[in-house]
């Protein structure tokens, strides 16, 4: 069985081969290593083996992993589903916070944010397959939504993150991702103020080549490097 480290130099290997096979800088590809599932004492080692940006997708669950890591020099991301009620959570703990979905919830964000004398970076997360089993904004409502939450003072809007459908193919997911950079590119043209769109989180550990060619900064990869989910 690979080591944690060997796991991680093998995607950080295949991350920058994605990115030079499409004439990119694999620097401006970002790794967050999604530590749903996982024990305190296998983030730890992930950590000592190299990972700098943790991702989560369970309030409770990244509490405790928080409390026990983070005077580790590590980044936080929440990347699951965040409900109004658990904002104040989230805000306490982490750098970037993957899918607000909505005005009510930017709007709850951007009061904790306040409250704990921060200003909360945040991204949006789109729906751009349509499927009603997922979370996020429809893509026609997006520029919208900016343009209502562009005002709050207390969060940073830096750009978007979507979950296409699975496929078997990664390929096939690629349409997706081209989408949300296609979106990308047009809410840049409103020039918003407050609107910033230098993040594209997209790609897990069965497609983020396909992502990385269609201009993912941030490809949030688990089993490829924890191993199946416990």
């Amino acid at each position: 069985m690979l080591s944690f480290k060997d796991r991680l130099k093998e995607v950080t290997s295949r991350i920058a081969a994605a990115a030079c096979a499409c004439g990119r800088d694999p620097a401006e590809v970002g790794l967050v290593a999604v530590s749903k599932t996982k024990s305190v004492a296998q983030v730890e080692e992930a950590i000592v083996a190299g990972v700098t940006t943790l991702g989560e997708n369970y309030v409770q669950e990244a509490r405790e992993k928080y409390e026990a890591l983070c005077h580790h020099p590590v980044g936080w991301h929440f990347i699951g589903h965040l409900q109004s009620n658990k904002a104040k959570y989230v805000v306490r703990m982490f750098d970037l916070i993957h899918a607000i979905d909505s005005v009510k919830l930017a709007l709850e964000v951007d009061r904790q944010a306040q409250k704990a004398a921060k200003r909360q970076r945040i991204l949006m997360q789109v729906n751009v397959s349509g499927e009603t089993s997922k979370y996020g904004l429809d893509p026609d409502s997006v520029i919208s939504v900016l343009r209502e939450i562009s005002t709050f003072e207390h969060i940073a809007i830096e750009g978007l993150m979507t979950m296409p459908p699975f496929f078997d193919a990664p390929d096939r997911a690629r349409p997706y991702f081209k989408a949300l950079r296609k979106l990308r590119d047009r809410i840049r043209d409103e020039h918003m103020d407050n609107i910033k769109m230098d993040t594209l989180s997209m790609g897990m550990t069965g497609d983020y080549s396909a992502a990385i060619a269609e201009g993912a900064t941030l490809v949030r990869i688990g089993t490829a490097i924890f191993g199946a989910r416990s």
